[in-house]
């Protein structure tokens, strides 16, 4: 029998079949779900078009296409359809992330005509948890940072992200899209930190996506001169109570392989591997 397959960029009647799709793999799809359950599918509010992988008439994967990549449930066949689509629409994005094995498979299609890559993380564990820590108090120093406390958080979150991506998020725009981002983030009660005597952040972390099913927690920092003192796991212990409290009864993150500490303060915490991502950052 042919199958009959296709690719095309989905409309918002189409939200119903795609959110069917996310619902899949609510855990690895967190990002991509918070986004398109805020935005619908509309590629102005949503940040970037949505792709459709159709066999027999039928939405089977999906692909965000905006600032990321990001491959969603899907099959090898899809991966070739959003390739094609991808090369022939030229790089638009600043990474391609997701799921390993469709990812990876994803750059190896796309590499010869959108490489190099600035850096490739090929396995950056997929980890998980639905209860607290029952060896690990949180610290409870770590909150939720108000409004009023942007000026103490940005630093942290610009250190962060420059030592996690090896770039500046104030290149470019001058940091506009990025403040507003960790504004957003305050503003809704998902940034904490912990601050010393002198109002210096010296642990934070943010829960990021957020769905009814799933949240994830990104950003996770410690300053320099504070590592090495026990602070990571208990921090993140505090962050993982309100999560569980407060935004949903599953929590993820991802980490880079190679982050052996952060990696053992994570697992101290309870939280288990289950899958692996993979990023290509341009």
């Amino acid at each position: 029998m042919l199958t009959q397959t296709t690719t095309r960029v989905l409309e918002p009647s189409d939200l119903d079949a795609a959110l069917a799709v996310l619902d899949r793999e609510p855990v690895a799809n967190a990002f991509v779900t918070a986004r398109v359950r805020i935005a619908g599918l509309d590629p102005w509010r949503l940040g970037g078009e949505m792709w459709g992988w159709y066999e027999d008439g039928m939405l089977q994967s999906l692909c965000y296409a905006g600032a990321n990549l990001v491959p969603i449930c899907a099959t090898d066949r899809a991966v070739r359809g959003f390739a094609d689509r991808a090369r022939r629409a030229g790089r638009r994005c600043s990474s391609i992330v997701g799921p390993a094995g469709p990812t990876a498979l994803l750059w190896r299609l796309l590499e010869a005509s959108w490489g190099p890559a600035r850096d490739v993380r090929p396995h950056q564990p997929l980890m998980v948890t639905d209860r607290l820590s029952t060896t690990v108090a949180p610290d409870p120093y770590v909150r939720r940072i108000r409004k009023d406390e942007m000026d103490a958080i940005m630093p942290a979150c610009v250190a962060m992200f420059t030592e996690e991506v090896g770039v500046s998020p104030m290149a470019g725009d001058g940091g506009l899209l990025y403040q507003a981002r960790v504004a957003e983030l305050v503003g809704s009660g998902r940034s904490f930190a912990r601050l010393d005597d002198h109002g210096k952040v010296v642990f934070k972390a943010e829960i990021g996506a957020a769905t009814e099913q799933a949240c994830q927690i990104q950003g996770v920092w410690v300053a320099p001169e504070y590592r090495g003192q026990g602070l990571a796991a208990p921090g993140m212990a505090a962050v993982l109570r309100y999560a569980l409290a407060d935004v949903a009864p599953v929590v993820s993150l991802y980490v880079n392989d190679f982050n052996t500490p952060a990696r053992a303060a994570y697992r101290r915490v309870g939280f288990r591997e289950v899958g692996a991502f993979m990023s290509v950052l341009f």
